[in-house]
């Protein structure tokens, strides 16, 4: 009898003591999480050694090139940044669709990838001081020159843009084209090859994109539609709601810009004449 006592008094105290360690973990848990909200998002980011940079696969501003280095515009500018806030990038390719709750869970700390600026988008994150101005413009087949030249002329065609884009915004917003019988693309090289392989007449997308592949490489039968602007926009850096980061980022870009950094990294990509000053 007594041996039974023993045991179910044993059995007692190991469970006390594992509760007793779950109820430390938990709370060791929330601990982090509260210590974590309290920082700033600077003191988050250098408390963690590193900025953790959320882009997508986009030439000219963050891709890798035929020596499979990870280069473009915005990469190399992410990258002096960094070294100026004395924490390392680390760069995280996300669904576009999800950027802004990535970036809200701490998944990511910015979204510095050709992002424009909209006031849809500044409800839910912080921008920084537009860099690079962008607009919307039509791709075609250089076969269809004589077919297309405005939106008229698109009215019967099937067009094409990544979806959740400026381009797409861009093609809903004319009159002419939101009519049209239209195809989601994943990202924008995937609208550029849909006209390519003629799966659509026409994309619509960055031209800071078209400037760097169309009419060169896979993409040389394409052209963009002269004189035919669609939209105008600037690039920004999104943040978090508030983030510190800002301020700082557009302290370091203003330094940049007065001492001729920025403008060498644009001339690298032949985006000089789309550099804000």
């Amino acid at each position: 009898m007594k041996k039974i006592i023993a045991l179910v008094l044993a059995i007692l105290m190991m469970s006390a003591l594992f509760v007793g360690c779950g109820t430390n973990a938990g709370t060791d848990a929330d601990a982090d999480a509260t210590k974590d909200s309290a920082m700033t998002d600077y003191e988050y980011v250098k408390a963690n050694g590193k900025l953790k940079i959320g882009y997508t696969v986009y030439d000219p501003m963050n891709y890798t090139d035929e020596n499979g280095e990870f280069v473009g515009f915005d990469t190399e500018y992410a990258k002096l940044v960094c070294e100026e806030l004395g924490v390392e990038p680390e760069f995280i390719e996300i669904n576009w669709d999800t950027k802004e709750v990535n970036l809200n869970a701490k998944d990511i700390d910015c979204i510095w990838n050709g992002f424009t600026i909209t006031e849809e988008r500044e409800e839910q994150l912080d921008f920084t001081t537009p860099y690079i101005l962008n607009k919307q413009v039509v791709v075609i087949r250089k076969a269809d020159a004589d077919k297309y030249k405005d939106t008229a002329s698109l009215k019967a065609a099937t067009l094409t843009a990544e979806k959740a884009s400026a381009g797409e915004s861009a093609i809903q917003a004319d009159e002419n084209l939101k009519t049209t019988a239209y195809v989601e693309s994943e990202v924008q090289t995937s609208a550029l090859m849909a006209v390519k392989a003629l799966t659509a007449d026409a994309c619509v997308v960055d031209y800071t994109v078209a400037l760097a592949m169309v009419g060169n490489g896979d993409y040389a039968d394409l052209m963009v539609i002269d004189g035919l602007d669609l939209a105008v926009e600037e690039y920004g850096i999104g943040f978090r709601t508030d983030s510190d980061l800002v301020a700082k980022v557009n302290e370091i870009t203003e330094g940049f810009i007065a001492d001729g950094t920025l403008e060498a990294i644009a001339s690298k990509y032949d985006l000089r004449d789309n550099l804000i000053k």
